[in-house]
Formats: structure tokens, C-alpha cells, sequence
């Protein structure tokens, strides 16, 4: 019987693995100094203008962030339900009480995301 975990302890271990996944990549400073000011993105502009920054930007170390938070806030707010995974189009269709909710998961997730970068990527500034 495999043992539960807490919500952060699942953070945790899926923000690991992304981190993981980008220590191998060319682009892993960028992505670290981006991830490091992705908190305070969300809270200046709100969920929707970051994922829009980033999804527009559309380089290799705003990408990889951009899908890393959308599988983890969809599947954490929306589970197993029909439709994409990608965040910005279900927090665009859908009401204000999953927005705040995803606001609120994604801040969460930010968190790990942030912390791990600092311990396990270089800094590098981007232009953005």
C-alpha cells in the first residue's frame, strides 16, 4: 500500500522532477532566473497576464515553465476532466472561483518551483 502524502509533499516531488528535467538544458539559467520572479509576476499581474507573458514569448526557458505550470495547476484543478490541459485556455473559458482557485494552486506551486531553481540552477538574466 503505497503511502499518501500530503498536497505539498506532491508539489514538492512534481516540482523536483521539473527541475530535474531542465538541469540537463542549454537554457537552465534562463529558466531559473525565471522561475525566480514568477511569483511575483503572478501576484503583480495575475495569473492570466503571466501564462500570456509566457506563452508569448515563446522561447525554449518560457515554454518549458509555461507547460510545467499548466499540467500542474489543470490537473490539480480541473482532474480528470474533458478538455485541454493547457491553463491559459481553461482559465480563460472557465469561471471566477476555478481562476482564484488556479491563482491560488499556481502560487503554491511557485513556491517549490522557485525554491528548487535556487538550489539547483544557475542564475542567468534574461532580457525579458
Amino acid at each position: 500500500m503505497p503511502l499518501q502524502q500530503t498536497k505539498e509533499q506532491e508539489r514538492a516531488r512534481q516540482a523536483w522532477a521539473d527541475i530535474s528535467e531542465v538541469k540537463g538544458e542549454d537554457y537552465k539559467g534562463k529558466y531559473g532566473s525565471l522561475a525566480r520572479k514568477l511569483p511575483v509576476l503572478v501576484l503583480t499581474n495575475g495569473l492570466g497576464h503571466a501564462l500570456a507573458f509566457l506563452r508569448a514569448k515563446g522561447k525554449h526557458h518560457h515554454k518549458a515553465l509555461y507547460n510545467h505550470f499548466s499540467v500542474w495547476v489543470t490537473s490539480q484543478i480541473y482532474d480528470a476532466s474533458p478538455g485541454t490541459n493547457d491553463l491559459l485556455e481553461r482559465i480563460i473559458e472557465d469561471d471566477s472561483n476555478n481562476y482564484r482557485r488556479a491563482t491560488t494552486e499556481a502560487l503554491a506551486f511557485a513556491v517549490w518551483i522557485k525554491r528548487f531553481a535556487e538550489a539547483e540552477l544557475p542564475h542567468e538574466e534574461d532580457e525579458d
